[in-house]
């Protein structure tokens, strides 16, 4: 391994010369108390900024062990640094300067959510640390200014890593409290199923968001305050006992006024999926994490989905137990996405009825005496949400401010009057005997056929050079293919949906040989990320994006939306 003194003698030599003679950095440098690596070097200023890391032994790093205990714990403790090392890089950057990227210092930036992410890696075995960043390497026009990347890695840089890395400069209790949050959040996820519940929302929480391009807390939002028949009180490790409401495992419908906050509860059990920093006002809004947000699609694509538990005897003749679509309508494409659900081992559904096709979801009394059952193709929802639960063990949450002929089979009905919730299931109930459901009980539907197994296409042998393209969160393009995830309402992260390429990417090399399950291909891939991390996906260890770890739904839905998939 080379020295930091070797690294500024290089850049003294390549000063003033063409910008490609950055390339010769490439490589490892021990520097006092840790080792940089330039692991890629950009083309040009005005490509890409080049890709460097930065590696701290355990024992400088100085981390306690207690901090990091629990995987959840761990994994708080990787965000909370990426963050720190964000809010000082991001006063670094631009100090440097010069054409195009020049002087750019940047590393992952965070939401609210607290998501596993290649950015900031800490070993639980030595404590190690490894932090990814990109750096914008300096130039006038397209010639090396080495004195200003001289700069970066040997003034700003090190600043950044003194101050943002090193357990001895960082304020303990404040680690502390990440740690404590983490261990909290995962208790309450544990105690879920214990309790019979499918999520839980703490006293106090602010769900409301600051604005539609904002997921900061808005300020003066009315707290939530749990209606005393769904009031459950837990006791947490740290913040002790902690009152909310507990969502019973079931039925349970969210009602209320336009703008009373519906959408807004459905939006918190939705991220309450994922764990949230301190002070985002939905740190303790807890949700089954298997949990999918449920909608129509229209012009998704449709891969071999048995959706006969929904839709049968189309007058085209078409085959439902193995439907195929490249333009699906509104109500196949979320009979689909229950059934695609159903594979994923989803356990919770949350479905809001501005987001449905009204067909799929229900057919009023009228209706069905125009139109007889033995002449519409598709069995409603609410024909099949009871045998969801009672034979699949699958909860629904659902929003509904129009129809209320789900008040006969909710177990639960929550009013949401000016962001209070209020239980009105039995007032509910006895209006709703006044009118009598139309359609007759049916018979248990046929078991979804979950037996897919995709094969791999000759276009991605190993070797071979496959251009991929992360979209932020609307999706990934996969050579030619372009994999929409618009509407996968609960990727949280354009870190996530590149993942999630490189998830297609690594299936596509290693794992899809047709005699896998797609169920088992998933399982495949997150056993890799279990095992090795986020970066055992990419076929180079050494020049390792950003990237955040997916959850096992958002894998199948992104096989699911894949249009190239042999199956």
């Amino acid at each position: 391994m080379q020295t930091s003194t070797d690294l500024k003698g290089l850049l003294a030599w390549i000063d003033r010369r063409g910008y490609p003679a950055y390339k010769e950095t490439k490589g490892a440098y021990q520097f006092p108390g840790y080792v940089l690596s330039i692991d890629h070097v950009q083309g040009d200023p005005f490509a890409a900024p080049s890709k460097l890391s930065i590696h701290i032994a355990g024992k400088t790093a100085g981390f306690p062990p207690e901090l990091y205990r629990l995987p959840c714990q761990r994994i708080a403790l990787q965000d909370e640094l990426t963050r720190q090392f964000g809010r000082q890089a991001a006063q670094a950057s631009g100090q440097a300067r010069g054409s195009g990227h020049s002087g750019l210092i940047s590393v992952s930036r965070c939401g609210q959510e607290v998501l596993e992410r290649t950015a900031c890696v800490l070993d639980p075995g030595s404590g190690d640390l490894v932090l990814r960043l990109e750096v914008g390497f300096p130039a006038n026009g397209r010639t090396i200014n080495a004195r200003e990347l001289e700069k970066i890695l040997f003034d700003l840089l090190p600043r950044c890593v003194e101050s943002s890395l090193l357990y001895r400069n960082l304020d303990r209790r404040r680690l502390q409290g990440v740690a404590d949050l983490a261990e909290d959040q995962h208790f309450i996820r544990e105690q879920l199923p214990k309790l019979g519940l499918c999520a839980f929302v703490a006293d106090g929480s602010v769900l409301p968001r600051e604005s539609g391009i904002s997921q900061r807390p808005m300020k003066g939002a009315v707290p939530f305050v749990s209606p005393e028949e769904l009031a459950v009180e837990l006791d947490l490790p740290h913040r002790g006992k902690l009152r909310g409401m507990g969502v019973p495992r079931g039925i349970t419908l969210i009602v209320g006024g336009g703008y009373h906050g519906k959408s807004t509860l459905l939006k918190a059990l939705e991220v309450g999926v994922y764990d949230h920093i301190a002070g985002d006002g939905r740190e303790y809004v807890i949700t089954d994490d298997t949990a999918v947000k449920i909608r129509s699609e229209d012009g998704r694509s449709i891969r071999r989905t048995d959706i006969s538990l929904f839709i049968n005897h189309l007058p085209n003749g078409k085959d439902t137990a193995a439907f195929v679509t490249e333009d699906a309508s509104g109500s196949t494409s979320q009979a689909a996405n229950v059934v695609e659900s159903m594979e994923a081992g989803s356990t919770l559904l949350l479905i809001d009825e501005d987001t449905s096709a009204t067909n799929f979801m229900i057919r009023d009394a009228l209706m069905q005496r125009v139109i007889h059952r033995d002449m519409e193709p598709i069995t409603p929802f609410i024909d099949r949400i009871r045998e969801l639960y009672d034979r699949h063990g699958i909860s629904t949450v659902i929003v509904a401010g129009s129809s209320g002929a789900y008040f006969h089979i909710a177990d639960h009905i929550i009013q949401m009057d000016r962001y209070i919730p209020r239980d009105i299931t039995a007032r509910a109930k006895e209006e709703a005997q006044a009118y009598p459901l139309q359609s007759a009980p049916l018979a248990p539907g046929p078991l979804p056929n979950f037996d897919r197994r995709p094969q791999a296409s000759p276009e991605f042998r190993s070797g071979d050079r496959v251009k991929l393209k992360s979209l932020g969160r609307d999706g990934v393009s996969l050579n030619r293919e372009t994999i929409d995830l618009r509407y996968v309402e609960q990727l949280r992260d354009g870190e996530q949906s590149a993942a999630l390429g490189y998830c297609m990417l690594y299936a596509q090399r290693h794992l899809l040989d047709g005699r896998r399950t797609l169920r088992q291909v998933v399982e495949a891939l997150e056993a890799v990320m279990e095992r090795e991390g986020l970066s055992a996906l990419c076929e180079s260890r050494s020049s390792v994006p950003f990237l955040a770890r997916p959850r096992r739904q958002e894998i199948f839905a992104c096989f699911d939306r894949y249009r190239g998939l042999r199956l």
